[in-house]
């Protein structure tokens, strides 16, 4: 049986945590960041877990599943 190729956008936008969590960019933290607080800013640049609905194809896409 061939290798599962891991898909290459997905290996750069998520990584898993060391408790197995899959972890994920903020969204809305590239540009226009003048006129957002820093309190949201600062929000921006912790990795929010992948919603629990997303995990199994996430992981697919990983090749980790």
């Amino acid at each position: 049986m061939p290798k599962v190729k891991t898909a290459s956008g997905a290996k750069k936008r998520f990584k898993l945590s060391g408790a197995g969590k899959l972890l994920r960019r903020h969204a809305m933290k590239s540009h226009n960041l003048g006129k957002k607080s820093s309190k949201r800013r600062r929000g921006f640049r912790k990795d929010n877990p992948v919603a629990a609905s997303d995990t199994k194809s996430v992981k697919k896409l990983l090749g980790l599943s």
